[in-house]
């Protein structure tokens, strides 16, 4: 069951190489695959299915919203991820993650706050009652 999951997120569609920069915010479907660096937000085009995933040397300088999102490198702004984030050994936040699921590695660091998907949705009443 959890294997057909994993194969889903490994697919690339789209590829930014190590050395490649980009200027604008990118939307995508599919699997993109980020080694370079990437100045603006990215996100998934609405009502897609797609998985990011950020290599050691990936680095995004903008807010990211995917379902599942695999962090290895650095995103400065906040993410979104509806299903499912994992942050590897190498995997530096600063802003805040939004979650359904949440997987981290020794080493993984964030410097925001952690918002789990069902808190988010709850309105602040029923949270105060």
């Amino acid at each position: 069951m959890f294997n057909r999951s994993e194969k889903q997120a490994a697919r690339i569609d789209t590829l930014i190489g190590r050395s490649a920069s980009v200027q604008g915010d990118i939307e995508f479907s599919g699997g993109l695959h980020i080694d370079g660096r990437v100045t603006g937000n990215v996100r998934v085009v609405p009502g897609g299915k797609a998985a990011l995933s950020i290599s050691e040397h990936g680095v995004i300088e903008g807010s990211v919203e995917a379902p599942q999102v695999v962090l290895n490198g650095t995103v400065n702004g906040d993410i979104v991820a509806t299903e499912r984030v994992v942050l590897g050994a190498k995997a530096r936040v600063r802003g805040n993650v939004s979650y359904g699921v949440i997987e981290m590695a020794l080493g993984a660091e964030i410097t925001g706050r952690l918002i789990p998907g069902n808190a988010a949705e709850e309105p602040p009443a029923a949270q105060a009652g």
